[in-house]
């Protein structure tokens, strides 16, 4: 028997080919899309974790200066102290060991009537310079001759001082605190017991301050 000749495989058919390229195509695409979100996603983190390292820097720089700013200005803002070296004497000294006193100038209220006293080098406050002034004023306001606690009186204190070297200089309004004792035939004694910061002022006027201070502590002086 003759073998027939075997007929080849019919050709695709052109809707099947374009069917199978157009799924190539949308695959290809699926990938191509796939990889740039990808790449999106990658890129913004990047930004983001640059973004949060910078603001951590500039959030700790920020910190750094205003703590800097801050030390600088404790630095600079004067507060004084009082340890009792005697009954009639107290040694003054800043609160801050890094504060370095050059020199003091007290003013005392206008109706005590007497002249402002310095130091250099040893700051301090001596009954002396004032205590028979007060009594005078006690006495013309009708205070008793016994303490019953402790009195005060207000002071303007000028501080030259230096803080790393640089010179500053603080104005302020303390209360001296102290007590007094009438003795029959050797008048009267003042012990000094410490000070107490009422307020800063500006220098030219301190002694307009001062004396308000004063006319509060003592209204029936000026009678």
């Amino acid at each position: 028997m003759t073998d027939l000749p075997q007929e080849p495989n019919p050709p695709e058919t052109a809707p099947a080919a374009q069917t199978q390229a157009a799924e190539a195509a949308a695959a290809r695409r699926r990938w191509i899309t796939l990889a740039e979100v990808l790449t999106v996603i990658a890129v913004s983190i990047s930004g983001l974790t640059l973004w949060n390292s910078w603001s951590e820097r500039r959030h700790t720089e920020t910190t750094r200066q205003d703590e800097a700013r801050q030390a600088s200005t404790r630095a600079q803002t004067l507060v004084l102290t009082a340890a009792t070296t005697s009954d009639d004497a107290l040694t003054l000294k800043p609160s801050d060991d890094d504060q370095s006193v050059q020199s003091q100038r007290v003013a005392f209220p206008s109706a005590l009537g007497i002249a402002q006293a310095e130091t250099t080098g040893e700051p301090r406050i001596e009954s002396g310079w004032f205590d028979r002034s007060l009594v005078k004023a006690r006495e013309k306001a009708g205070m008793p001759d016994e303490s019953r606690g402790d009195e005060r009186l207000p002071v303007a204190i000028t501080t030259r001082f230096l803080v790393d070297g640089k010179p500053h200089q603080d104005v302020a309004i303390y209360d001296l605190g102290y007590t007094i004792r009438g003795r029959w035939l050797s008048g009267h004694s003042l012990t000094l017991r410490g000070i107490s910061l009422v307020s800063r002022v500006r220098e030219g006027s301190s002694q307009a301050a001062l004396d308000a201070r004063w006319n509060r502590l003592f209204p029936r002086s000026n009678k």
